[in-house]
């Protein structure tokens, strides 16, 4: 499985759930015990947790990003493998993930357990990372999201655009399909520009951004050096803009949101 920071995740689903409408076939308000699974530093879980009256479990194989949830939820956690969960038969009415069965090399086999696992309700937030849309003022930067993009997708290990197939490893696991919606996590920026915005920017010039995924650049066969270095140079326009307050930027990351009863 695929490993992320804590400094990874918040960066990655800050801003996510402003809305939970694409949440409503998860019937949380009639939930007894909710399972996150791969629930990292608990976004998804605290989200849960406001939303029904039972009780809402993390669980996760990293203990750092455990720790986190815990300090940062308040809710109980615990540590464990997605595709060997240990929990009992049926312990739960509603097993949720978050961008977690793109991340797994064996993702059909993390649905199996959710099956097992639940009694009633099984859910699945998945991305299609290769349908992405960027729109920015700075025009390099449009161009270098679009080259990264297709490069990480050729060399990542995992299928981490399958957020439109999920509901086939559903039929594969016996979960019959019952609802399935398309949630947009879309990031704005725009003067006067926050704190995190403020602090994406430097990473762009730093190109501590595209550090992260260095592995699955290399792998696709491209020239890491320069494309960071065409990074940071785009980095430093963003920079420029932000300081004349002329930067705009909207990402749009499409979720595929499927839930199904066992």
């Amino acid at each position: 499985m695929r490993e992320f920071t804590p400094e990874y995740l918040e960066h990655t689903r800050r801003g996510m759930w402003e809305s939970t409408a694409a949440l409503d076939a998860l019937a949380l308000d009639d939930r007894e015990r909710v399972l996150d699974v791969g629930c990292g530093t608990g976004e998804l879980s605290r989200v849960l947790a406001a939303e029904t009256p039972g009780e809402v479990i993390g669980v996760d194989a990293d203990p750092r990003l455990l720790a986190v949830a815990s300090e940062e939820t308040g809710l109980p956690t615990v540590g464990g493998d997605a595709t060997r969960l240990p929990f009992g038969d049926g312990v739960a009415d509603l097993v949720v993930c978050q961008a977690l069965l793109i991340n797994l090399p064996d993702p059909a086999a993390a649905v199996r357990e959710f099956a097992r696992v639940s009694e009633d309700l099984v859910a699945a937030i998945e991305p299609n990372n290769a349908a992405v849309a960027v729109a920015s003022t700075v025009d390099t930067e449009e161009r270098l999201e679009r080259e990264v993009r297709e490069a990480y997708l050729d060399g990542v290990e995992t299928d981490v655009a399958m957020g439109e197939r999920v509901p086939d490893l559903f039929e594969a696991a016996g979960v019959d399909v019952i609802d399935r919606r398309t949630y947009e996590h879309e990031k704005l920026v725009e003067p006067p520009y926050s704190e995190p915005a403020l602090e994406d920017a430097a990473r762009k010039a730093s190109g501590a951004g595209i550090a992260e995924h260095e592995t699955e650049l290399r792998a696709a066969g491209v020239d890491y050096d320069e494309l960071r270095a065409r990074w940071r140079e785009m980095g430093r326009e963003v920079v420029a803009a932000m300081g004349e307050e002329r930067y705009r930027r909207r990402e749009v990351v499409p979720f595929e949101v499927t839930v199904g009863r066992v």
